[in-house]
């Protein structure tokens, strides 16, 4: 498994710039989590002081805040019924637009906003595109505290090598929803519908952070332009 450099911040302008030619007045939107979600937090922000109306559902108390801080009407599922666009990062990204997230911290529920969308549009840098999922990272799986050791045992029959996610200070990494996180690297994924399906079928873990088929568009800020990958 390879890593590399983090995005450049003009890269990351320039996609949340397109993200924001498909908002339109009145618009409900799923707000992502982690750089490229933020950057288009920020400059969906700008439009929003200068007269622009929407609502956004955030998927992490993180872009929450932002969302809050630069003006967005922030609501919450109970709130509404469906959204029109999602707008969020990946992790990695597959010429199939299969996509691995969680590297944030807020898979489970960027899965439901993006569930809930009527449009899920991604936002990425050229480092996220791969040709297999589980290339650039491990692939993050969220699970209940009490299960973790359970699931870490199955997730090994599965072909992979689970990691508790630690902060800085040692203690485990928990989630918006309280609970933990297993990175675990598969290497790239031959078939990733089936470690997903036979993760989920884990007692304790509550998502994975292979998505599958949900992706309406990729848009890819490039150095002097955007990418637009459709499947």
């Amino acid at each position: 498994m390879t890593t590399s450099q983090g995005p450049d911040p003009k890269d990351l302008e320039r996609v949340a710039q397109a993200a924001l030619t498909r908002v339109a007045d009145g618009m409900i939107l799923g707000l992502g989590t982690g750089r490229a979600a933020e950057a288009f937090i920020d400059a969906l922000g700008r439009r929003v002081r200068g007269g622009l109306r929407v609502k956004g559902v955030p998927t992490s108390n993180r872009s929450a805040e932002l969302a809050r801080r630069v003006n967005i009407e922030v609501a919450s599922l109970e709130d509404v019924t469906r959204l029109d666009i999602a707008f969020d990062g990946a992790d990695e990204v597959t010429p199939e637009l299969e996509l691995t997230k969680g590297l944030g911290g807020a898979l489970l529920r960027e899965r439901v906003v993006a569930f809930e969308a009527d449009v899920f549009v991604v936002l990425v840098t050229p480092e996220k595109l791969v040709p297999k999922l589980g290339s650039r990272t491990p692939i993050p799986i969220e699970v209940v505290p009490f299960a973790s050791p359970s699931a870490s045992r199955h997730l090994r029959k599965l072909g992979g090598n689970p990691v508790v996610r630690k902060k800085a200070d040692g203690y485990p990494y928990m989630t918006d929803n309280q609970n933990w996180i297993l990175d675990t690297d598969f290497g790239p994924i031959a078939d990733a519908a089936a470690i997903h399906d036979g993760a989920r079928r884990i007692p304790g873990v509550v998502d994975t952070g292979l998505f599958l088929g949900m992706a309406s568009v990729v848009l890819v800020g490039e150095p002097g332009q955007v990418r637009e990958l459709k499947r």
